[in-house]
This record gives structure tokens, sequence and C-alpha cells, in this order.
């Protein structure tokens, strides 16, 4: 029985560290993005880069099954957003 305990804490804490390290990634892709869209509202040169190196060990994550995958980025997906911002900024309620 104690082989058992100590199986299913195994399975759970790697588990855990999944969940763990998904949530610290995911963090840090979505400050990514959050930089990507402000240089963009200021008309500055931006990169995706670095949103879709971290997408990539997210993606990595997620064939454990434990974890969603996240879509790659790209450059118009940034500059839709913006328009989309602004256009949502215009409009007065």
């Amino acid at each position: 029985m104690s082989e058992v305990h100590h199986a299913i804490t195994a399975h759970s804490k790697k588990q855990h560290a999944i969940v763990k390290r998904f949530i610290e990634l995911d963090q840090k892709r979505e400050m990514y993005i959050e930089e990507a869209v402000s240089l963009c509202q200021n008309g500055k040169p931006f990169s995706v880069e670095r949103i879709n190196e971290v997408t990539k060990l997210i993606n990595e994550l997620s064939k454990t099954g434990i974890v969603p995958q996240r879509k790659y980025v790209t450059i118009e997906m940034v500059q839709q957003y913006v328009k989309k911002l602004k256009g949502e900024e215009g409009t007065v309620q």
C-alpha cells in the first residue's frame, strides 16, 4: 500500500510542477504580448520572437495533456489587436 501512496504522491508532484511551470511561462508570455502591443501602439518597432519562444515551451508542456496549448503570435495579429483597441477607444458609449 505504501508503494501506491508513494507513486500517487510522485505523480501528483510531477503534475503540480508542470502546472506551476505553465503558469510561470504563461505570465511571461502575457508580459511579452503586452510589451509588443505597447510598442505597436506607440508606433515603435516590435518583435514577436520572445512571445513565440515562450509559446513553444508552453506547447511542449501541453504534450503532457495537463495544460493547454497557446497559439503562436504574428506581427499582424498584434497590429490587428492594436487597431481593434484604437477602434474601441474611439467609440463613446
